[in-house]
């Protein structure tokens, strides 16, 4: 399970229920929406810019959207808190029992947790090095050779 992706679900479906209120137009730009760990840790666990992206759209000051979407983040069962910071950033602080079920899930399943789908069983064709041969060769053939390595894999 990758917590960016659940978050991202739960955001999605409070979009949703913000444009059936008419809060949000559905054109509004949920592509721009993320969700990742906030810059200092002090914030919590995850951090969104939902708000400030979305408050033009909703016609609304970002600080006004960003605490209707922290009211309906914080009543999720696994959201210890969500508070609205700066311009309308949310952060979030995720319940400890949450935390202890990802402990569990990793327990369970210690060589398969974190590898992602990715894909779907498709194959790819990866090309990273394309060192010229008649060129002289440098360090950032070597740095393209080793990412490209650890992207394939």
């Amino acid at each position: 399970m990758d917590i960016f992706e659940l978050f991202q679900d739960h955001l999605s479906d409070i979009m949703d229920q913000l444009a059936a209120d008419k809060v949000l137009p559905e054109d509004a730009p949920r592509h721009a929406v993320i969700v990742e760990p906030p810059r200092d840790s002090g914030h919590g666990d995850l951090s969104t810019n939902a708000a400030m992206v979305l408050a033009k759209a909703a016609k609304q000051p970002p600080r006004d959207l960003a605490q209707t979407i922290a009211e309906k983040l914080g009543a999720l069962e696994i959201v210890k808190s969500a508070d609205v910071a700066g311009p309308g950033f949310i952060n979030l602080r995720l319940d400890d029992a949450f935390w202890g079920g990802i402990v569990k899930a990793v327990l369970a399943d210690p060589e398969g947790y974190g590898r992602p789908d990715l894909g779907k069983g498709e194959k790819l064709n990866v090309e990273y090095v394309s060192a010229n041969p008649t060129g002289p060769m440098h360090v950032g053939h070597c740095r393209g050779a080793v990412f490209g390595d650890a992207l394939a894999r």
